[in-house]
């Protein structure tokens, strides 16, 4: 037997694992609309750090720019919610459908401090069932009720709630059942490329 018979044996026995373990872990995933026309970073909500059906499994989004050949998410100190290059940004809907709710919370934290409380969101919903909240709004440009369409103008970005700088966190779920969150990248892709957003390879 060959090492390249050898190496394929092994990729569909490592295949057959993760398959069964996915299907044990029972998380399913959804992809979405990317929040916004930029390059941003996120940072995961493992399973079982937050219970709250938004929050499990959510994601925290974060404009970044390559600044000094650094990859950066804010100038100077990062004190002022000026400073982050999310603070205000447009923030795109998820997919087509309907704003199901939408909560505001008019306070506005301080970078490195939050003062605690709802933070401002909007839950949308699609024809399937899937539910996605964009929470740390703000300036909220549609209603409950309207019909959305994929990367439409939403809302800011905003900095309110349990916060300590200006970022979007995303949630989604169908039924009681929290869901793992990929972003179109194809689609990502193509808003950068008709904004004429530089991409960086590092």
């Amino acid at each position: 037997m060959n090492t390249r018979t050898l190496y394929a044996i092994e990729a569909m026995f490592f295949l057959q694992i993760n398959e069964e373990r996915m299907k044990n872990l029972n998380i399913s995933e959804v992809i979405i609309n990317p929040v916004f026309n930029h390059l941003f970073l996120t940072i995961e909500h493992p399973e079982g750090q937050y219970q709250y059906i938004g929050d499990a499994l959510g994601r925290d989004c974060m404009i970044t720019r390559f600044k000094d050949g650094w990859m950066r998410m804010y100038d100077g100190d990062g004190r002022l919610n000026e400073d982050w290059y999310t603070w205000g940004a447009d923030v795109l809907a998820p997919f087509d459908g309907v704003v199901k709710s939408i909560f505001t919370n008019r306070i506005t934290n301080n970078p490195g401090t939050f003062i605690p409380g709802r933070a401002s969101s909007i839950v949308f919903a699609r024809e399937d069932g899937v539910l996605v909240t964009y929470a740390h709004v703000m300036d909220i440009s549609v209603e409950e009720g309207d019909i959305i369409t994929t990367g439409q103008v939403v809302a800011k970005a905003g900095n309110n709630g349990y916060s300590r700088n200006p970022h979007i966190h995303v949630g989604a779920w169908i039924g009681d059942t929290p869901l793992q969150i990929r972003f179109d990248l194809q689609r990502m892709g193509t808003q950068m490329k008709e904004i004429g957003e530089r991409l960086y390879l590092c």
